[in-house]
């Protein structure tokens, strides 16, 4: 019984597991709806999960631009490979 019920969390988990793809586009989403993030190191966070090197001193404004550019190249790469319909 315990071992069933910790399968069927941890698919559920899975499940709802968001890409960091998805994460970053998120974050500038809420950035340009006018939210201000709160947490330097959730951003910077987000940045690695992209494959950014980000130092822990970086603004947080030089990050999430970097971090836009990234979003950017991977939604136009989509786009030419067809995943992305207008």
């Amino acid at each position: 019984m315990r071992q069933w019920l910790k399968n069927l969390l941890t698919r559920q988990k899975a499940a709802n597991a968001v890409s960091d793809l998805q994460h970053a586009i998120n974050l500038i989403a809420a950035i340009d709806a006018g939210g201000i993030p709160l947490n330097p190191a959730r951003v910077n966070a987000i940045g690695r999960a992209l494959g950014l090197e980000v130092s822990r001193h970086a603004r947080m404004e030089d990050t999430i631009a970097r971090i836009r550019e990234v979003v950017g190249a991977r939604a136009s790469e989509a786009a030419r490979r067809g995943v992305i319909n207008d």
